[in-house]
C-alpha cells in the first residue's frame, strides 16, 4: 500500500487501484501501528479514481506535523567520505569512532515546512562551496516507536561546512530546501527486503554527472537499533521520519550546481526527482 499527500487530499494506492480519501486528518491516518493490516479495508470504501485522474493531482510532501531526523555514518562509504572531508580540521577521527561505537550518530534534520517532495526544488547553501545529495531509505515510525512505512529521502549536505568543523553539522544539514522526501509512504505488510536497492543519477543538461546504487543490507546499523536510540528520550506525538544514512557519496571533485537534476529510486517505493535551485 502506498499513501500520497496531494492537493485533493490523501490518495491511497492498492496495487494498481487508486482511492481518494474523504476529509480525514493526515497525522491520524498515518500514525497507526495497524495501518498495513487494517487500513486497506477502509480504503476500499473511499472514492475510486483512475490513474489518469490521479496524475492530474499535485503531490505534496508526505508529511504532516512530523519531524525529520537522520542517522549518519551508517555505511562504510559514508564513514570514509566524512573522514576525508574533515581531515584538515582534525575532525576525521570522530567519524571513525562513531562508525564502531555502540551509540549511532543521530541528528535533527528538518521541520515540516522545510521539506519538499518530488518535482520540487532543493537548495544548496550560498555559503557552501561543496554540496552533494545523499539518497537514503527513510523510515516512518509511529508515536509508539513502530516502523510501519518507508519513503525516499534526499538529505542535501554542505560538505565544505561540515568538513571545516564537525560542530557545524546543523548548518551543513538543516536549512530551507535541504530535505526532500516522497513521493509517497510505502506501508508494506512485512519489513522492506534487505536486498532492496537505492539508486541515484545526477544529470546536468543532457550529461550524466554521477550514477550509483547500493543495497540497504550494506548498512552497519539495524533499523530498529537506530529507532531505539532516537526514541530513548524523545517523544513524537504524530510519529517521526528517520533518514537511515547513505552509502553513496560522489567523488571529492564533484559538487552540485544550479539546474542539476537528482533522481533517486528505491525498489518498492518509487522515484524522487528534485532540481537544484
Amino acid at each position: 500500500m502506498k499513501v500520497y499527500n496531494t492537493d485533493k487530499g490523501i490518495v491511497a494506492q492498492l496495487e494498481e487501484q487508486y482511492f481518494l480519501a474523504p476529509a480525514i486528518d493526515w497525522d491520524k491516518f498515518v500514525n497507526r501501528d495497524d495501518i498495513s493490516t487494517n487500513a486497506p479495508s477502509e480504503i476500499r470504501g473511499w472514492q475510486s479514481i483512475t490513474k489518469d485522474v490521479f496524475a492530474t493531482y499535485s503531490l505534496r510532501p508526505p508529511i504532516g506535523t512530523q519531524e525529520v531526523w537522520a542517522a549518519g555514518v551508517t555505511y562504510l562509504r559514508s564513514r570514509d567520505a566524512r573522514m576525508e572531508e574533515s581531515k584538515d580540521s582534525g575532525g576525521d577521527t570522530f567519524y571513525d569512532k562513531v562508525y564502531e561505537a555502540e551509540r549511532p550518530e543521530i541528528f535533527f534534520k528538518s521541520t515540516p515546512h522545510r521539506v519538499v517532495t518530488t518535482n520540487n526544488n532543493v537548495r544548496i547553501r550560498k555559503d557552501s562551496s561543496w554540496n552533494v545529495p545523499e539518497p537514503e531509505l527513510t523510515l516512518f515510525i509511529t508515536s509508539a516507536g513502530k516502523i510501519t512505512g518507508y519513503t525516499i529521502g534526499n538529505d542535501m549536505s554542505s560538505r565544505s561546512i561540515e568538513g571545516e568543523n564537525p560542530l557545524y553539522l546543523p548548518q551543513a544539514k538543516s536549512y530551507d530546501g535541504s530535505t526532500s522526501i516522497g513521493p509517497c509512504i510505502y506501508f508494506p505488510e512485512r519489513p522492506i527486503p534487505a536486498e532492496t536497492e537505492i539508486a541515484i543519477e545526477i544529470t546536468r543538461g543532457e550529461k550524466t554527472m554521477f550514477v550509483a546504487s547500493i543495497a540497504i543490507n550494506r548498512m552497519k546499523r539495524r533499523h530498529d537499533e537506530l529507532v531505539g536510540f532516537l526514541y530513548r528520550e524523545c517523544s513524537f506525538p504524530t510519529g517521526c521520519f528517520l533518514m537511515t544514512g547513505t552509502g553513496i557519496v560522489p567523488a571529492n571533485d564533484f559538487t552540485l550546481a544550479s539546474g542539476d537534476v537528482i533522481t533517486i529510486t528505491i525498489d518498492h517505493i518509487g522515484t524522487l526527482v528534485n532540481t537544484v535551485e
